[in-house]
């Protein structure tokens, strides 16, 4: 530089230092290395849901059948689904467009 601290006036500033392409294959292969070794040993450390063992005070009723399964989690949302877009259509105050 010529001796200013900013440069020459009307110009940009130049940038002191540019990084251009600083991560280089070892730095990956590194990082990918701990993050798949963090997440490998978090999933070997930890536990197992448990279950199969009962508690104390556990109730359990009976299962559901194949119908009250379908009926649950897809008749039922289906429903829901079409009862709310009813009534949205049917009390939309837009104007409706000739």
């Amino acid at each position: 530089m010529n001796g200013t601290p900013y440069g020459t006036p009307g110009r940009a500033a130049r940038a002191g230092v540019r990084y251009v392409c600083t991560v280089d294959k070892k730095n990956a292969m590194r990082a990918g290395a701990v993050a798949a070794g963090t997440t490998l040993m978090m999933l070997l450390m930890s536990s197992p849901a448990l279950a199969l063992t009962r508690d104390d005070g556990d109730d359990p009723g009976t299962g559901l059948s194949v119908i009250d399964t379908l009926g649950l989690f897809v008749l039922a949302p289906l429903v829901l689904f079409g009862v709310i877009a009813g009534l949205v259509m049917v009390l939309d105050k837009s104007k409706k467009q000739v």
